[in-house]
């Protein structure tokens, strides 16, 4: 990623370029060479409502890996606040999980070939229960702590979305589904977040399925395993099918404060239409690809494609830019784009957008229901990625 230009600096500075041209009146504050690059900017910088990604049941099981900036993730690394001794406790916890065992039964793979062995002794103070879930606020390093059991845990793993999962028996069937994961060592199922009772049954019976042959699940959730569904659902069967799940998982709360707050003030950035178009031109003549999008346009055309295949839809893109934010007032509409979002935030793509910064896009007494931690991991991730250096 590109490291930002002093020019582009300057334009977005207080009394830079930009408002210093604005003041001068010059063609809506545009300094005149700006518009030859805005001009040619527009004419080459890609949109994302052009792309209209599928992505095979095999290909979705080959992005069943962390995302990018989890590639070095390690208990060693991840740094536990000191005034939340629970991140510590947690970290700790899954290290052990993750540790070597005896050979799991493997009823997957080719033709099923393996026969099970003889478990090992458990070690005093390790988890017995075949799944960890890991239950705490957003930016407090449950992402980090998953990928790190990941990294740790040796043979056949997957590391994937709650979407990601649900997408992969929609694409391969449950028994196709069951047939490639099954056998595996480790199951890293990340947000555990629902929006649909039907597929969250699905998952319990997948996971039921999975642990019965040896797996080993490792969850992430704003919430824990027996309060999903709390103040949405309230169906009978599928109270129980959440309680049956709830039973197979030892829950470790994570406390703390979003971390990715620490160093961030306020809302979203918005540029202005000049510092936006300055930032256009000037990623795009560095070489790099830039999207340029209506923001509008972008939520209509997220409803034509299936969240699992969001992640086509950023190949090759360096920086998104997104024109005249404005407030969501569909729940719908809404949840697409946090799930964009989120492979997005997986991705580290920097935003630039113009409008209402994109923090406050949540109305309608949206904050107010049962998706407020969604939309609020959501903003904050959103106020990261608008801050974010556009780097080489």
């Amino acid at each position: 990623m590109i490291e930002e230009s002093n020019t582009r600096k300057q334009f977005e500075a207080p009394g830079g370029r930009a408002e210093h041209a604005e003041r001068k009146g010059v063609g809506r504050g545009l300094p005149i060479e700006l518009h030859a690059m805005s001009h040619s900017a527009q004419h080459t910088a890609a949109r994302l409502v052009d792309r209209h990604p599928q992505i095979s049941g095999t290909e979705l099981v080959a992005t069943l890996v962390p995302p990018r900036q989890f590639d070095g993730a390690s208990f060693e690394s991840y740094r536990p606040d000191e005034n939340y001794p629970s991140q510590a406790e947690a970290r700790d916890t899954l290290r052990a999980f993750a540790e070597p065992e005896a050979p799991i039964s493997r009823g997957g793979g080719f033709l099923g070939f393996g026969r099970k062995k003889a478990a090992a002794e458990p070690r005093p103070g390790a988890i017995t229960n075949p799944g960890v879930y890991l239950d705490g606020g957003f930016g407090v390093g449950k992402t980090h702590l998953l990928a790190a059991t990941w990294h740790a845990t040796a043979g056949r793993k997957y590391f994937g979305t709650f979407i990601e999962y649900t997408a992969l028996v929609g694409a391969l069937g449950y028994a196709g589904a069951l047939g490639v994961l099954q056998g595996a060592r480790l199951i890293c199922i990340d947000e555990f977040e629902l929006d649909d009772p039907g597929d969250t049954m699905l998952m319990t019976r997948l996971i039921g399925d999975l642990t019965a042959t040896g797996s080993r699940i490792v969850a992430t959730s704003n919430t824990p395993p027996n309060a999903l569904g709390e103040g949405r659902f309230a169906a009978s069967d599928f109270m129980r099918e959440i309680q049956a799940m709830a039973d197979r998982f030892v829950t470790i709360r994570i406390d703390g404060v979003d971390y990715r707050q620490r160093d961030l003030d306020g809302d979203a950035i918005a540029l202005s239409e000049d510092a936006y178009l300055f930032t256009l031109a000037d990623v795009v003549a560095s070489g790099e690809r830039m999207t340029d999008d209506s923001f509008g346009e972008l939520i209509s055309h997220l409803a034509t494609v299936h969240p699992s295949s969001y992640i086509g839809m950023l190949t090759g893109v360096r920086v998104i830019g997104l024109r005249d934010v404005f407030e969501l007032t569909d729940q719908s509409a809404a949840l697409r784009f946090v799930a964009f979002i989120d492979r997005v935030y997986d991705a580290q793509i920097p935003i630039r957008a113009t409008g209402v910064p994109l923090t406050t896009i949540f109305g309608g007494g949206m904050l107010d229901g049962g998706y407020r931690k969604k939309y609020l991991r959501c903003m904050s991730r959103l106020n990261a990625l608008t801050q974010s250096e556009v780097t080489a």
